[in-house]
C-alpha cells in the first residue's frame, strides 16, 4: 500500500484557483509548512495577496510563484505546467489540488447555454485539464497525489426539491467519479501516485461573489431581467413577491452573497486544515464540514427519497443549509 504524504517540507504543491477562498488557505498553509507552492487563478490581483500572505508565514527557502490561467482552457493550464517547471526549477510535483470553480445556470432548460457550458468547463473541465498537464510532472515524481475539489453537489444534485444545480452538480459527480477511476487507474499504471477527492459542504468563500462576476453581474445592482428571473422562480413554488419592489429583491440577493461568504458554518481556513489533514491520514474521500457528514448519512441512510421535500426539511431540522436550499 502507498504509505500517505504526511510531510509537505520541501515538497511542490500545484493548486488552482488559488486567489481566493479554500485555494488561498490551501497555498498558505502548505507554504507554511515549507513547500514550494504555485497558484493559478484568473485575477492577479488576488492572487498577489494570496502570494504576500504566503510569504509572511513561510520559510526563508520556500519558492512561491502565480500564474494567470483560465482552467477550462487546456492550453493555458499547459502553459502554467510550463511555467511552473520554469519558476521552481523542477520537472516533478508532488501535489496536484484541482481546486478552481464557479456556480451558476442551475437550469439546463431556462439558463442560457453558454453560461451551463462555462460552469461545466470550469468545474470539470478545469479538474481534467490541470490533471493532465501536470500529468508528466506527477509521473516523474517519486511520490505525488493528486487532490480533486467535488462537492456536496457531488452526491447531492440540487439545491433542495425546488432549486435545481444541474450544471453545477453535473460537473461536480463528474469530479467524484473521476477520481474514484483514477484510485485503481494509479494503483495499476502509476503506483507512486494516489487520488483523493475532496466533498466540501458550505464553506465561507467568494465563489458566489465570483460567479456573479464571471457572468457579469454584480450582486448590489443586478439586471431587471435578473430580477424578472427571481421572480419568476419563486411564483414556480408558490411564493408571489409582488409586494416587494426589484430593489428589495436586489438588497435580499446581496444579502445573501455576502452571508454564503461570511455566515457560514465552515470557513475556508478551516476546510483547507481539514483537506491537508486528510491527505496527511491517506484519505481518498474528504468530507468537509459537519453539514456534509450530516448529508452523506441521509443519503447512505435513503437514497430513494434524496430528491423530496421531506428529505430537505430533515436536513434544515438539523440546522444544515438553512438559506441556501429551496
Amino acid at each position: 500500500m502507498t504509505e500517505p504524504i504526511n510531510d509537505f517540507n520541501g515538497l511542490i504543491a500545484v493548486v488552482t484557483g488559488g486567489g481566493t477562498g479554500m485555494g488561498r488557505e490551501l497555498a498558505v498553509q502548505l507554504a507554511a509548512t515549507g513547500c514550494h507552492v504555485a497558484i493559478c487563478d484568473t485575477s492577479e490581483e488576488a492572487m498577489d495577496e494570496t502570494m504576500n500572505i504566503a510569504s509572511e508565514v513561510s520559510p526563508p527557502s520556500t519558492r512561491l510563484t502565480s500564474f494567470v490561467a483560465d482552467v477550462s482552457d487546456a492550453a493555458a493550464l499547459e502553459a502554467f505546467a510550463a511555467h511552473v517547471a520554469d519558476a521552481l526549477h523542477s520537472m516533478s510535483i508532488n501535489l496536484l489540488f484541482n481546486n478552481a470553480g464557479i456556480s451558476g445556470a442551475g437550469s439546463l432548460i431556462t439558463d442560457d447555454p453558454t453560461q451551463w457550458d462555462r460552469v461545466f468547463g470550469v468545474c470539470w473541465g478545469g479538474v481534467l485539464n490541470g490533471t493532465r498537464s501536470f500529468m508528466p510532472m506527477l509521473l516523474a515524481s517519486r511520490r505525488g497525489q493528486v487532490i480533486n475539489t467535488s462537492s456536496i453537489n457531488g452526491m447531492w444534485a440540487c439545491l433542495g426539491p425546488h432549486g435545481p444545480h444541474t450544471a453545477y452538480s453535473a460537473a461536480k459527480f463528474a469530479v467524484k467519479g473521476f477520481t474514484e477511476a483514477l484510485i485503481v487507474d494509479f494503483r495499476l499504471n502509476a503506483p507512486h501516485l494516489t487520488a483523493a477527492v475532496v466533498m466540501p459542504g458550505h464553506i465561507g468563500t467568494a465563489i458566489v461573489r465570483n460567479s456573479f462576476a464571471a457572468s457579469g453581474r454584480d450582486p448590489k445592482h443586478l439586471q431587471d431581467e435578473f430580477i424578472a428571473d427571481v421572480r419568476n422562480d419563486y411564483a414556480k413554488r408558490g411564493i408571489d413577491l409582488s409586494a416587494a419592489s426589484d430593489e428589495d429583491i436586489r438588497l435580499v440577493v446581496a444579502m445573501r452573497v455576502h452571508g454564503f461568504e461570511h455566515d457560514a458554518p465552515t470557513t475556508a481556513s478551516e476546510a483547507a486544515t481539514t483537506i491537508l489533514d486528510g491527505v496527511r491520514a491517506g484519505e481518498w474521500r474528504i468530507l468537509v464540514g459537519d453539514d456534509a457528514h450530516a448529508l452523506d448519512r441521509a443519503l447512505r441512510a435513503d437514497p430513494t427519497h434524496a430528491y423530496d421535500v421531506e428529505f430537505t426539511t430533515a436536513l434544515t431540522d438539523q440546522g444544515h443549509y438553512e438559506g441556501l436550499i429551496l
